[in-house]
């Protein structure tokens, strides 16, 4: 603005209210001094940025000056021009530029945001007739512009002051100005970056759409899901890393495992972010991988402490002794004392394992490789396997898929270091030969030479390895040439192939039991029934060899053997009729030979009602047991037993099952004195010999049982 005019001379005449009103809206440096000036403050009434220096520069109509001002992106009233008054910058010529930068801090317009007509933040009017100039930004890096307003005087309404912020229409242009968006920007500005809608370059393209921000417009935009990701945590790994903390810290591994991949595939080379992925991995059993990414933590940064000690408790617990021996031991750092005792224990129980397995003391083997387990090796797939080969040398694993189920399961999760021995053996190939020998004694030829295939693929040179494969080969050989044999019924040269498979593998179960045939056929039956004891000897629950052996002791006339052969296997068959019956058979037979009278005894059926006293006193006589269920037809819980003697009846068709109902034959139940239904009474000829009133079918079940031989 120009300067208003200065009066001089001894005398002072009052002023004018035009004069008064002049002074009071001057800039001049020279009024600036006096008593009544007041510096208007143009701040924004809710930015904590407080203005320093001359809040804005009146010019001459030919100068033009250029206010640089800084908006908190927090301020609700972007209208108002505040902040640090910077030096002054060249202004380019252009009137806007095109390549606006993420990192800077636009000067704000009142109403810009909403996207309303740019409008100057403050106004200064005369009265008198001199030329003012406004100055004003107008976009981002220094995109400032100075606007000369016309030489026509402005008349204003005696005794009319425009307020602050008021509106003063001057006649000239209002320049469009481009909306300003609270941005996600990775710069530092105290409450958030503003730029440009469409010009951030951490979006990857001019004009891709600003993700959403929180009320604050810090960008803390909670996501989908209840993530709690922000729009800008997207893009920020340490973020990322935090919300897979929190995850991880509920058990949630999965989500957790998922952050952590999006925090390095943003930063790979950052080895706290593989660090905590190892322990996701972890947390979801995923024990091979978990290994590979604390290596690469440790390739990433060889000093990285806590990535040493991961690594060495997980190879610890993996059962590799000396790899984890120089995570726990680094030169120059503290070792954990508690890892280091575990270590020692681990190593003191393998030692002691592999001297008890090198000279086949299979119980001491066992012991070892189980201390060792609780030691902190729980998560050897090695000991465990180590456990399955001592317990099947001692004819005890009774349950051999479950071993080769957990074994294949660890195997898949390890899988770390194809290199690492055990047992003097390579640890991978370890696993498979043990497979392969539990797959042989299950007489699952063609899985046994599978296993022993991959085994020497591993480890060729190993001498245990070779002799294996070769025995599996040669018994499998031996099985099917028997099996062709026995088809063509030659049992004796069959049963000659069998035996020269034993003599590669005499563990074997299957072979027995198909040797046993042969002596069967060959009316052989007491070589029947001991190679049947050899096979049950390794597979105790191997249903041909106790079918095969209880057909043989029938042949010989050993019934108490044959029932109870028989017995075993009904109760893992129990809707076989064949069985049934050749376990009702042989349980006539026993009795008939204790002496009993078994002329009336019938198989199967249902349990027979009885029609009156007469009726049941024939039934009762039979020197069979009779097992008697009193009932009444409306009686709830005899409605419950009924169901149970129906299942006994099929179950032991050796015992006559009749029911009485007491209210259509009131004279039984008064001869028997049942006056509480449900009774369960067992007769043997003739005479009561057990009463049970309202059982449970468990009860039942054993009441009956006891009487079934």
């Amino acid at each position: 603005m120009s300067n208003p005019e200065k009066r001089t001379g001894p005398e002072k005449r009052p002023e004018s209210l035009s004069d008064h009103l002049r002074h009071s809206l001057s800039f001049d440096k020279d009024e600036r001094d006096k008593p009544d000036f007041r510096e208007t403050d143009l701040g924004s009434p809710v930015s904590p940025l407080r203005s320093r220096g001359s809040g804005l520069t009146a010019t001459t109509a030919t100068t033009t000056t250029t206010t640089t001002t800084t908006t908190s992106s927090s301020s609700s009233s972007s209208g108002s021009v505040s902040g640090r008054m910077a030096p002054p910058v060249p202004v380019n010529k252009k009137s806007s530029d095109s390549h606006h930068s993420a990192e800077s801090s636009p000067t704000g317009a009142r109403g810009g945001a909403a996207g309303g007509s740019s409008r100057p933040s403050h106004r200064r009017t005369h009265s008198g007739g001199s030329q003012s100039s406004y100055s004003f930004s107008s976009g981002v890096g220094g995109g400032s512009a100075s606007v000369t307003s016309p030489q026509a005087p402005v008349h204003l309404p005696a005794g009319n002051i425009c307020p602050l912020g008021g509106v003063l229409r001057t006649g000239m242009a209002s320049p469009p100005v481009k909306t300003d968006i609270v941005g996600s920007g990775r710069g530092q500005y105290g409450h958030g970056s503003i730029m440009r809608a469409g010009t951030s370059k951490f979006h990857g393209k001019t004009n891709a759409p600003t993700p959403p921000t929180n009320s604050r417009g810090t960008g803390a935009a909670t996501g989908r899901g209840g993530s709690g990701l922000s729009s800008s945590g997207r893009d920020d790994p340490e973020e990322l890393k935090q919300l897979g903390n929190d995850n991880f810290k509920r058990g949630n591994y999965r989500e957790a495992l998922k952050l952590y991949d999006r925090a390095i595939a943003i930063s790979p080379s950052n080895a706290p972010y593989h660090y905590n992925r190892a322990a996701a991995l972890i947390g979801l059993k995923r024990f091979g991988e978990a290994v590979r990414e604390c290596e690469e933590a440790i390739r990433l940064d060889p000093r990285y402490l806590k990535a040493h000690q991961r690594l060495g408790s997980l190879l610890l617990s993996l059962g590799q002794v000396e790899d984890a021996r120089k995570h726990l031991c680094v030169p120059g750092q503290q070792t954990d004392a508690a890892e280091l005792l575990k270590l020692q224990a681990v190593e003191k129980h393998l030692a002691k394992c592999t001297n008890a397995r090198r000279d086949n003391d299979w119980n001491s083997t066992f012991r070892e490789a189980e201390a060792a387990m609780a030691a902190g090796a729980d998560k050897c797939p090695q000991l465990m396997a180590c456990q399955a080969e001592a317990l099947l040398k001692l004819r005890k694993l009774h349950d051999p898929d479950t071993y080769i189920s957990s074994i294949s399961n660890l195997h898949t999760l390890d899988s770390t270091n194809s290199q690492s021995k055990f047992f003097g053996i390579n640890s991978e190939a370890y696993l498979f030969l043990v497979r392969a020998k539990i797959e042989l004694a299950m007489g699952r030829f063609e899985n046994a030479i599978t296993a022993a295939e991959q085994a020497n693929q591993i480890d060729a040179r190993n001498v245990e390895v070779s002799v294996l494969l070769g025995v599996v080969k040669a018994v499998s050989k031996s099985r099917k040439r028997g099996n062709d044999l026995f088809k063509s019924e030659r049992y004796t040269e069959a049963s000659s192939a069998y035996g020269e498979g034993l003599s590669r593998d005499p563990s074997n179960s299957v072979l027995y039991c198909n040797r046993a045939a042969c002596f069967d056929k060959l009316c052989q039956y007491e070589r029947a029934v001991e190679d049947c004891d050899q096979a049950l000897l390794y597979q105790p629950n191997y249903i041909k060899a106790l079918l095969r052996r209880a057909r043989s002791n029938c042949k010989l006339e050993r019934w108490a053997e044959a029932v109870r052969d028989y017995e075993v296997v009904r109760r893992t068959h129990p809707n076989d009729k064949e069985i049934a019956e050749s376990l009702f058979q042989a349980q006539l037979a026993l009795k008939k030979s204790r002496g009993e009278d078994v002329s009336n005894a019938k198989f199967g059926g249902e349990v027979e009602l009885v029609s009156g006293l007469k009726h049941f006193r024939a039934e009762i006589a039979s020197p069979a047991a009779s097992v008697v269920h009193f009932l009444s037809s409306s009686n709830k819980e005899c409605q419950q037993i009924s169901p149970v003697l129906d299942k006994l009846c099929a179950k032991y068709p050796s015992i006559n099952f009749l029911k009485v109902d007491a209210e259509k034959n009131p004279e039984i139940a008064d001869a028997e004195n049942v006056r509480i239904r449900p009774t369960i009474k067992i007769y043997k000829k003739g005479n009561m010999v057990k009463e049970i009133v309202c059982p449970s079918p468990e009860v039942l079940e054993s009441f009956v049982k006891a009487d079934s031989i």
